[in-house]
């Protein structure tokens, strides 16, 4: 990891007068304008952090991508930080958007959402804070969010934990936590889930922890799952691209969230965040140096485990683990920070042949079956049924199921590695990844569409480059026992724990 820096000069600007938000007529140039404007709040709460932009070079009706690396056309003064790809060759250069040039420079590049990560630079395994990020389901609004967000704070106020709460500026609100005290991801994710499914369980007709749209309907997702290392969230203060007009990422007082009425009332444009700030100043300033402890329970020794919880009920329930030697719906294998999300391929010779796809994420592994199995052309999609969570154990389960249990069966570890998200998030059904696996590597994008019947369905395809086609001989072979299919089928076994 390294940072490079030197004087900062005068930045030049391009296509002013060019519409980025068309409801209102928006410009690039009056883009630019307010981040300068609001340089002062903003840049404290950007400072040291790697941040991911999102850029819009047509304005929002355009197309818009994710900028991780710094580009090479970036002038020698931009600060960045260079964290190693764990597992693969490579680096990835964040911008530090600590000065107005930097941040000028960005907005210049048509960045008009910015994403920092929860920790600063050189700290990238310490969180500063924890975050609910609360999302309206259809039939909800920001007043529904607000009765979740209350009910979050009734538990933080008990545990002497102070919050503050800001509006995402897209449909919903984010709670922050500061705790600018050592800790790990791995406990702040913890403790964010354990909030989330408690009142999952105390308020069911209101509140959810799970991310599929289906049970969203008329409440409220607590995303507990961006107290991730891995995963950014939007600046306060900051553009969203979300509408054909602009809002901005703004803090609230609690008072406000009591008194709400209608939703517009905590949407602010440019300009009215500017007035605001005049009278309020910065309501998120304590985030910035209030110091807070976690509960011990949840303290910076703690692991994140996948336990018997809501999300392994149905892998659970399925099994009889008297039967069949899969792993059990409790993760025994503990993981410690700074490691990349895993992934597997498994081949699975159940009632069809298919590829079971899952993806290491929240503790579990989002799973799903692909009859015919990874793409590596381009242009072409394949069905993916997305099935239930399985344990973490279930990355290296290679060996038979028994006739007549679920998934009866051989099960071959075809492929595992390390992946990247790219861009999207599982929650809105759309993910670009970047594999590293032994036998795949490369851009793949997995996303939910709706069928002539109604229902969610999943597709993957190939993109970025086309793969190397796995030959015959490699794909009967196990990444991990050199096994053929055949063979772990004679063998009989199960191997996972060791």
């Amino acid at each position: 990891m390294c940072a490079t820096h030197s004087k900062t000069p005068k930045v030049g600007f391009t296509n002013l007068d060019k519409v980025f938000f068309p409801k209102t007529g928006f410009t690039k140039g009056r883009m630019i304008q307010y981040y300068v404007d609001v340089s002062a709040f903003i840049l404290p709460h950007l400072k040291q952090r790697p941040v991911t932009l999102i850029r819009y070079p047509d304005g929002v009706e355009g197309e818009k991508f994710y900028e991780k690396n710094a580009p090479k056309f970036a002038p020698s003064w931009i600060k960045t930080y260079a964290v190693d790809r764990r597992h693969h060759p490579g680096q990835t250069n964040y911008i530090l958007v600590n000065d107005i040039s930097t941040l000028a420079w960005c907005a210049n590049l048509a960045a008009v959402e910015l994403h920092p990560f929860l920790h600063r630079a050189p700290k990238i395994d310490q969180p500063t804070h924890v975050v609910f990020d609360l999302d309206p389901g259809e039939g909800s609004d920001i007043r529904t969010c607000a009765r979740a967000a209350f009910l979050v704070k009734e538990i933080t106020d008990g545990l002497s934990l102070k919050a503050f709460p800001k509006v995402s500026g897209s449909k919903g609100l984010q709670l922050y936590v500061p705790l600018n005290t050592k800790t790990t991801y791995e406990a702040t994710a913890s403790f964010a889930k354990a909030v989330a499914e408690l009142l999952q369980q105390q308020h069911p007709e209101l509140i959810v922890s799970k991310m599929s749209k289906h049970h969203r309907r008329g409440r409220v997702l607590i995303d507990w799952s961006q107290n991730n290392r891995s995963k950014t969230t939007v600046a306060v203060y900051s553009l969203r691209g979300k509408r054909d007009e602009p809002f901005i990422s703004m803090p609230v007082a609690w008072d406000e969230l009591k008194r709400l009425r209608r939703p517009t009332t905590l949407f602010f444009t440019p300009e009215a965040a500017l007035k605001r700030l005049k009278k309020t100043g910065d309501l998120f300033a304590p985030v910035l140096t209030l110091k807070q402890k976690l509960p011990r329970a949840f303290g910076p020794k703690a692991i994140f485990t996948a336990s018997t919880t809501e999300t392994l009920k149905d892998y659970g329930a399925k099994r009889d683990f008297s039967k069949t030697k899969e792993p059990g719906p409790v993760s025994r294998k503990r993981r410690t920070g700074g490691k990349e999300n895993r992934f597997v391929i498994q081949k699975h010779a159940a009632s069809h042949l298919h590829y079971d796809f899952r993806l290491e994420m929240d503790g579990t592994l989002k799973s799903w079956a692909i009859p015919k199995g990874i793409p590596t052309e381009l242009g072409v999609k394949r069905s993916a049924f997305a099935v239930e969570d399985h344990p973490l154990d279930y990355l290296k389960f290679e060996g038979t199921i028994p006739k007549g249990q679920y998934g009866g069966g051989t099960v071959m570890v075809w492929d595992i590695g390390t992946y990247e998200v790219l861009g999207g998030d599982y929650a809105s059904g759309n993910l670009k990844l970047r594999l590293a696996g032994k036998k795949l590597k490369g851009e793949w994008h997995l996303f939910r569409i709706r069928s002539n019947d109604g229902k969610d369905v999943w597709l993957i395809a190939k993109s970025g480059q086309a793969a190397k086609p796995i030959s015959a001989r490699r794909d009967d072979s196990s990444v991990l026992t050199r096994r053929s299919m055949a063979r772990i089928a004679k063998d009989n076994d199960a191997q996972w724990n060791t």
